[in-house]
């Protein structure tokens, strides 16, 4: 089994930055992606920030230029900067990790895994 654990989040005003933390931790052979997605009340789940599979990064139109997304490989944690905030920034974000383990039963396999979410308000 994987947890992600995410921490940082908090109340912001807005034009303010905070740092989000997701640590990924458990039975991990190999982390294929990771990101940030984020959800608002009474709105649908979306991407903010990922590093994929190949080891690039994808950003929604709406973090480019505020937003960026860092990593520790030897930490498996992933971090979300986020400058210049806005009230619309305001949301749970979850971390998600597309996770690599091996079993005496299965062998290796994969699965996705979510964190609890960490709340994000931004608000004067």
């Amino acid at each position: 089994q994987v947890q992600l654990v995410e921490s940082g989040g908090g109340l912001v005003q807005p034009g303010g930055s905070l740092r989000l933390s997701c640590a990924a931790s458990g039975n991990i052979v190999r982390i294929n992606a990771m990101g940030w997605y984020r959800q608002a009340p009474g709105k649908q789940r979306e991407l903010v920030a990922e590093f994929t599979s190949g080891g690039s990064t994808n950003y929604a139109d709406s973090a480019k230029g505020r937003f960026t997304i860092s990593r520790d490989n030897a930490k498996n944690t992933v971090y979300l900067q986020m400058n210049s905030l806005k009230t619309e920034d305001t949301a749970v974000y979850l971390c998600n990790a597309d996770v690599q383990s091996d079993s005496s039963t299965y062998g290796v396999y994969r699965n996705h895994y979510w964190g609890q979410g960490t709340q994000v308000t931004v608000s004067s």
